[in-house]
């Protein structure tokens, strides 16, 4: 199984249950089966966190807090490096700078992008995307 990044929009849909959120639930199981994590950036995590609090409340938030801590996801946190390539994706590409530090730790890994949103479709010849549907 080729590495795998979160975008926020993944794991927001696993947590909603909304369209996508059974194929990372099914990604996840896969990786724990395989003990593969899955990826994503401390930046995008903050942008699941604001999110589900914004529009779920803060009760919301802390229950998925406990099940992230089960979840098989390695974070990262941002370097020079990784901030230049997301600095650089947000320059040529109209998108969230989340969403640029996603595309970055992919493309740092080599890895695939697991995302629904359409805001990385142009970034389709710079990183692998893995379409949620």
């Amino acid at each position: 199984m080729p590495a795998k990044v979160l975008d926020s929009f993944a794991l927001i849909a696993y947590f909603r249950d909304e369209a996508g959120g059974e194929a990372v639930e099914q990604l996840l199981i896969s990786a724990g089966r395989k003990d593969i994590p899955l990826h994503m950036t401390d930046v995008n995590y903050a942008e699941v966190k604001y999110s589900i609090v914004k529009k779920d409340g803060a009760a919301a938030w802390a229950e998925a807090a406990k099940v992230l801590e089960g979840l098989p996801i390695e974070f990262h946190s941002t370097t020079r490096a990784l901030a230049d390539t997301a600095a650089d994706f947000k320059a040529r590409f109209k998108m969230s700078l989340a969403d640029a530090f996603a595309a970055a730790l992919a493309k740092e890994m080599k890895a695939e992008l697991v995302t629904g949103d359409p805001e990385f479709r142009p970034l389709h010849r710079e990183i692998k995307i893995h379409w949620l549907k």
